[in-house]
């Protein structure tokens, strides 16, 4: 059986603020054999860009490298501006385990990613989720607090020496977060409001580091090309948390707060069943199976 690994790196530039660096990015995905670059989302707003890629084990490894040697030459941190929250050129690196995969070796991936990045590019980085080195590095939101204009104050506290390279960020490319962990649905609501104050309330209630849910991560951001807030979160895990659980709390919350939603999106690609479960909820399925019922099911021989 094939081997394929799922990588989802997160560089902290858009189509829409810096088309030259994003389409220099699209270009590297695209170039290593052995790796696919299954899609792109950008966004001028967060001026941050995902992107989705499948492939062998050592392509995808390689064309993660290449990424991030590619991001530190065409994105110079000390002059970002986004309204997400970003630590480095190349924030975030993770890896999913696909098919025929482990866990466990992609935490071995991710190891030999940082000492690449440091031993090559003196990029130092956290490793985080199943591959953190300590149990106060897990969170991916914990590592990353304080950003890139407060990561170098940060690095010189005890507990948060990189797990690889010196205690000094990359002068313009940052520090990098690379870890291995689950699917996760990247999962935004928008509000039919220009408050934002109102998102942030929300995003508070419905996170888990708040006492809300606790597969969810979620902060209030405010769009500015459509003058609408929204709260945007990543669900970690979606069958512990199901979308349409945190979308019907949002609609109720956004409701108390006087507004409502005004649409949701999906950001890169997301496991079939998380959208299957809500389907099946909205819908009052009964007695459904989604894997004897779902025709795609049978057409890719999906298990």
């Amino acid at each position: 059986m094939a081997k394929l690994v799922e990588c989802i790196p997160n560089f902290s530039c858009s189509k829409e603020k810096d088309e030259a660096a994003y389409n220099a990015l699209v270009e590297v995905a695209k170039s290593v054999p052995g790796c696919t670059l299954f899609d792109a989302q950008t966004d001028g707003n967060h001026n941050r860009c995902v992107f989705t890629m499948i492939g062998a084990p050592e392509a995808v490894e390689e064309v993660a490298f290449q990424l991030a040697k590619k991001a530190a030459e065409v994105i110079d941190m000390t002059k970002h501006v986004g309204e997400h929250s970003r630590m480095g050129a190349t924030d975030v690196i993770p890896f999913v385990p696909t098919m025929g995969v482990t866990v466990e070796e992609c935490v071995e991936i991710t190891k030999r990613l940082g000492q690449r990045m440091w031993d090559e590019l003196k990029i130092p980085s956290f490793l985080y989720e199943d591959s953190a080195s300590a149990p106060h590095r897990r969170n991916l939101a914990a590592c990353r607090k304080g950003q890139f204009e407060g990561m170098p104050e940060k690095l010189l506290q005890e507990e948060w020496a990189p797990d690889f390279g010196e205690r000094k960020i990359h002068p313009t490319a940052g520090i990098t977060a690379i870890g291995a962990r689950m699917p996760l649905v990247a999962f935004n609501v928008n509000l039919a409001t220009s408050d934002v104050e109102i998102a942030k309330k929300i995003a508070k209630v419905i996170r888990g580091s708040s006492g809300g849910f606790r597969s969810c991560k979620a902060m209030g951001f405010m769009l500015e090309d459509r003058g609408i807030a929204q709260v945007s979160m990543n669900m970690v895990n979606y069958e512990d948390t199901p979308l349409n659980v945190v979308y019907e709390m949002i609609k109720s919350l956004a409701e108390r707060y006087g507004t409502y939603i005004v649409g949701s999106e999906v950001v890169g690609l997301t496991p079939a069943k998380a959208l299957l479960d809500c389907a099946e909820h909205y819908l009052k399925l009964e007695n459904f199976d989604a894997h004897n019922q779902v025709m795609e099911y049978h057409l890719v021989g999906m298990e």
